[in-house]
C-alpha cells in the first residue's frame, strides 16, 4: 500500500493524468557509474524509467560496490624509481603500484631493508 492509504490503481490513474510514464527495464544484471577514482557497480538491481514532460529519469534500486581504478604508472616514474632505489624495473614498478605511484615512498620501501 502506498502512503496516504491511495490504491496502486488511484496512484497509476493520477500518474497517466499528470503524464508521467512508468516503466521497469527489464533483465538488467548490473550498472556501472565510472569516476576517476574508480566504479560504483550496482548488481543484481532493479531499474525503472520514468518519462515526465519530455525528460527521463532513472531509478536503480541496488546495493552497490566500489571498485577502485587501477593506478597508471609512467615510465619515467619507473625509471627514475629503479635508478634511485638501484632495483630492476619490475621491482619498481611493483613498489609504485603498492605505494599508488608515490615516487618518494616507493623510493624509500626499496631502499630500506
Amino acid at each position: 500500500m502506498l502512503p496516504g492509504n491511495i490504491n496502486p490503481r488511484q496512484m497509476k490513474a493520477m500518474m497517466k493524468k499528470l503524464g508521467m510514464q512508468v516503466e521497469p527495464i527489464e533483465d538488467v544484471e548490473s550498472i556501472v557509474i565510472k569516476t576517476p577514482k574508480g566504479n560504483w557497480v550496482f548488481g543484481p538491481v532493479e531499474v525503472t524509467a520514468m518519462t515526465m514532460q519530455g525528460a527521463t529519469t532513472y531509478q536503480i534500486v541496488g546495493t552497490p560496490r566500489f571498485e577502485e581504478a587501477a593506478v597508471e604508472i609512467p615510465a619515467e616514474d619507473i625509471a627514475m624509481v629503479a635508478e634511485q632505489a638501484q632495483v630492476p624495473a619490475e621491482k619498481a614498478k611493483e613498489a609504485l603500484i603498492t605505494t599508488k605511484g608515490d615516487i618518494a615512498e616507493a623510493i624509500l620501501k626499496l631502499s630500506s631493508p
